[in-house]
């Protein structure tokens, strides 16, 4: 088990110019209830993504964290220590074209994951087919990745960072930044080991999840961090989400 968490570090300077890319700039706590329904997921090649929750079995998460032939498991970092938990189901969209999400074009960059047994966490809903997504709003993500460029010992920590959606928002692509900093210099946003985290957006309801993160980029949209976050939204796969947990039993 020691083994595979250290493979899974030592990915992370390795990512840096790859799209699974926590928080950098300074992203503080999210709310408990949100903290705890998002995940560390790792692969045994050596990557780490995020994942949240939307069943006590069911994880979220981008679908390029989803490796064929990898072995994927979720870090319970609420065991001292750390332990890792069994997968034992997986599921990538049919329309996921990983070329797509390295050159930060739009695709199915959504996948689920089934641990092999069930979590006593309250997990997050994700939004409905219909909700529109404005330039200006405001999507809260939140992540288990680096706070430091670099340095793999700051992620596994639950990171939130409000960003303002910039660009022509739709059902295929999210663009977020940081409005204090508009790209420009470095600021809030994605990074190693973010990939999967969600796009959570504050309704009347309470915190849905719209998107989640497929890839980063640093300042002026150079490689990196602190510049734009790419989102992948739900509108567009929500059946399939749905009708996959539930083809595993999970109700939701």
């Amino acid at each position: 088990m020691q083994k595979f968490i250290r493979l899974a570090a030592a990915a992370t300077a390795v990512m840096l110019t790859h799209p699974a890319l926590a928080m950098v700039g300074g992203g503080g706590a999210p709310s408990p209830a949100v903290a705890n329904a998002v995940v560390t997921i790792v692969g045994s090649r050596g990557s780490s993504c995020t994942g949240t929750l939307i069943a006590r079995d069911i994880i979220l998460t981008a679908a390029h964290c989803i490796a064929p032939g990898v072995t994927t498991k979720m870090v319970d970092y609420k065991s001292q220590p750390p332990r890792l938990l069994d997968i034992k189901s997986v599921a990538v969209h049919p329309q996921f074209n990983p070329q797509s999400v390295f050159a930060h074009r739009a695709t199915a960059d959504v996948g689920l994951l089934q641990l092999a047994a069930p979590l006593a966490v309250q997990p997050l809903r994700i939004g409905g087919a219909l909700m529109p997504i404005n330039v200006g709003q405001r999507l809260t993500v939140v992540g288990m990745g680096v706070a430091t460029v670099g340095d793999g010992r700051s992620g596994g920590v639950a990171r939130a960072a409000s960003l303002a959606v910039t660009g022509q928002p739709g059902t295929l692509q999210i663009r977020l930044v940081d409005p204090s900093t508009n790209n420009a210099r470095a600021g809030l946003g994605a990074c190693t080991g973010d990939s999967g985290a969600p796009a959570i957006l504050d309704s009347s309801g309470g915190a849905v999840i719209v998107g989640v993160v497929s890839w980063s980029t640093g300042p002026n949209n150079a490689s990196g961090c602190g510049g734009l976050t790419g989102v992948t939204p739900l509108a567009l796969y929500r059946d399939w989400i749905l009708t996959t947990a539930r083809s595993w039993g999970a109700g939701i």
